[in-house]
């Protein structure tokens, strides 16, 4: 409904004036600004000492690290993925790669974390005594978890087929 001009508005009971809110600023609650704060001093701290030892040969790492992420496994993963879709999508059964996408992501996760363990590259005395632990072994469990995350996976996704075909309308014959 259109506004009526100003002087032929009846004058009615005196318009209550809007007052301007404070502006906020968007930063949260005092216990995310709270936990925020400690997390950076957290992170500032184990910088410094992180740094104190060698710092040449950590930011070496970093880079590194990044360097063979970005340009290595990322087209590698990127392609592996394109692959499962591409044979997914052929067969009809794109729904089903999320049922390989998330122990493959699980898995070399696990990899990448326990990678010189799993590899046996890592000096037996110093590790032995640093905890306690032989480092044999890995290789072996990382297998073992891989499999167990795949068959999880596939038995999920055999649970969630038979309950779709359960709920199912018979065909008509």
């Amino acid at each position: 409904m259109p506004r009526l001009p100003r002087f032929l508005r009846t004058p009615s009971a005196p318009r209550a004036r809007r007052v301007p809110r404070p502006r906020r600023l968007p930063l949260g609650s005092p216990l995310r600004l709270l936990l925020l704060a400690c997390s950076f001093a957290l992170a500032g701290y184990a910088g410094v000492r992180l740094f104190a030892g060698d710092w040449r040969g950590v930011a070496l790492w970093f880079v590194g690290a990044a360097l063979l992420h970005d340009l290595v496994l990322l087209p590698l993963y990127a392609a592996a993925d394109r692959a499962v879709l591409r044979a997914a999508g052929r067969a009809g059964r794109r729904p089903w790669v999320a049922y390989v996408r998330i122990p493959a992501a699980l898995s070399g996760l696990l990899l990448l974390v326990w990678f010189p363990l799993i590899a046996g590259q890592v000096d037996r005395r110093r590790y032995l005594l640093a905890t306690g632990l032989p480092p044999d072994g890995f290789l072996a469990r990382w297998l073992l978890i891989t499999a167990v995350l795949f068959g999880g996976s596939a038995l999920v996704l055999v649970l969630r087929l038979r309950r779709a075909a359960k709920h199912r309308p018979p065909a008509v014959h």
